[in-house]
């Protein structure tokens, strides 16, 4: 039962990120205004947020759920979803410095420094994909070595 539990909350937690993800890329757009700012600052509270929380629900069930440890720490595809879910963490930190910036700042963001951000978040959409293809891959045991 608890290889359910760890696995409906790892998919939850997963799907949540994804739909803050889409809701950031939507909501950062030219013309935004200083409300708009602290509502994405906001959106990107919660990315890190259920990005931690993946990683401790992810690495426990990993480790004490059915197919244990071992099973995943030799696995390729494991470590190839890890590296780019770290990837994609490592390209959102731009976007929340930008909005930490532009709330300090008191001010719009320019059409430029909007265009930067979203580079970068789509960036992590395109990447996130890769993700349920390397989880795919991983359940049904390729990638052993």
């Amino acid at each position: 039962m608890l290889d359910l539990e760890f696995a409906i909350g790892h998919h939850l937690l997963v799907f949540g990120i994804f739909g803050v993800l889409c809701a950031e890329l939507i909501a950062v757009r030219r013309g935004m205004d200083q409300a708009a700012v602290a509502r994405v600052a906001g959106l990107d509270l919660w990315y890190g947020i259920l990005a931690g929380l993946i990683l401790v629900v992810g690495f426990a069930r990993a480790s004490m759920a059915a197919k244990g440890w071992a099973y995943y720490s030799h696995n390729g595809f494991f470590w190839a979803k890890i590296a780019t879910f770290l990837v994609i963490g490592l390209l959102s930190a731009p976007p929340t410095i930008a909005y930490v910036r532009w709330k300090r700042a008191g001010a719009a963001p320019t059409d430029a420094q909007v265009a930067g951000v979203r580079r970068f978040l789509l960036a992590e959409v395109v990447l996130f994909a890769l993700l349920p293809a390397f989880a795919a891959a991983m359940a049904r045991g390729y990638g052993q070595f």
